[in-house]
């Protein structure tokens, strides 16, 4: 591909991505028209963390419709800026494999899920802009908390990363490593704008030493399983064990293969040596997952009791994330794996992350 053939749709997709985040943007400006200049920042960084979350949800629905390869090259749709401009490509793939990765439906979950990750990072870059100016206006910025603009810098190469991994989901034709990055880079950004958020109004939660350091340990804790989770989407290893709590056939530890399933860099479906990925390497996968939901669901109930003296709502936030987890997860195995258990479980473990990520810029004072 030369480069103008890459560099016209990627405009292209960015405008449109301009268009899809022009709504947002209005419906900021006249929500925060009247606020400080601080206050405006607040309300932008608000309002990416909003749509950030609903792009990590929306990412989930694309690859669980199997939409990740719906337009087989990036940024465009066979170098068109959107499936109109494709249609003929996308109707012979459609018409030679009916239920392949190529239809219609699926170039639309594909690029919409693109349109929506460049509206964000077009919010991105103008939240980085908009913070050096308020940086470096001194008078805007007196008496007013704010994050230090590295912070913001920090967010927009962040999500130049996150749309490169993207990129080569696509290119690399949903490579299971490359795919479990890209979420967990996804819950990054999540948890980034997190933490910006909270520094526009530091408050600092009174509970005991080392209550910080529990929670960080949480937060890492959900951070791996998290990554095992993505681990278990991007290899389909979901209906491997499909009893709970056994796993396969009344069998509570059935005959697994840890080498070969987490054998990290090969391709979908094969194994390091490039032969299949058998039935013992996906319930290794599987049960690593539940391992880890029984080790991070004990955690934070644990800390949930721990916080409840100190923050009462806090505690219950905590309780209902994990509730909503459990009850996701469980939903996903005993219900042959629904979309809307899986879109749930996605979206619960993205709101845990960012309930810890604000707990934590709480129980200390080094806010941003």
């Amino acid at each position: 591909m030369s480069m103008n053939e890459l560099l016209l749709p990627l405009g292209q997709v960015a405008a449109i991505g301009g268009a899809v985040a022009l709504g947002p943007l209005i419906w900021w400006r006249q929500r925060s028209r009247d606020s400080s200049s601080a206050g405006r920042l607040r309300a932008l960084t608000l309002l990416a963390l909003f749509l950030t979350f609903d792009l990590i949800v929306f990412g989930a629905f694309t690859r669980l419709t199997d939409s990740g390869l719906g337009c087989p090259d990036w940024p465009g749709c066979y170098s068109a800026a959107s499936p109109v401009g494709a249609h003929a490509h996308i109707e012979a793939a459609q018409t030679a494999m009916p239920t392949g990765p190529v239809t219609h439906a699926k170039a639309w979950i594909e690029m919409l899920h693109r349109y929506l990750a460049s509206g964000v990072g077009l919010l991105i870059l103008l939240l980085c802009v908009l913070s050096w100016r308020h940086h470096r206006a001194p008078v805007q910025r007196a008496g007013e908390a704010a994050p230090s603009p590295w912070w913001p810098t920090l967010t927009l190469a962040w999500v130049c990363v996150q749309g490169a991994f993207g990129a080569l989901t696509v290119t690399m034709k949903l490579f299971p490593a490359i795919v479990t990055l890209h979420l967990l880079f996804g819950m990054g950004l999540l948890m980034l704008l997190a933490w910006q958020r909270e520094a526009y109004a530091p408050r600092v939660l009174a509970a005991p030493s080392g209550l910080r350091a529990a929670v960080a340990a949480v937060l890492l804790l959900v951070l791996a399983q998290v990554a095992l989770g993505g681990w278990v989407s991007t290899n389909y290893a979901v209906l491997a064990c499909d009893e709970f709590p056994t796993c396969h056939g009344g069998q509570w530890w059935p005959q697994l293969d840890f080498a070969q399933g987490f054998s990290l860099w090969r391709e979908l479906g094969q194994r390091a040596d490039g032969g299949y990925l058998g039935f013992e390497a996906l319930a290794a996968i599987h049960m690593a997952h539940r391992l880890g939901a029984l080790v991070v669901f004990t955690a934070v109930i644990a800390l949930a009791i721990v916080l409840r003296p100190h923050a009462a709502p806090w505690s219950r936030w905590l309780l209902a994330a994990a509730g909503w987890q459990l009850a996701s997860g469980l939903s996903n195995v005993v219900l042959d794996w629904p979309i809307v258990a899986a879109l749930a479980h996605t979206a619960g473990a993205a709101a845990l992350l960012g309930l810890l990520t604000i707990l934590l810029a709480r129980t200390g004072r080094a806010h941003p």
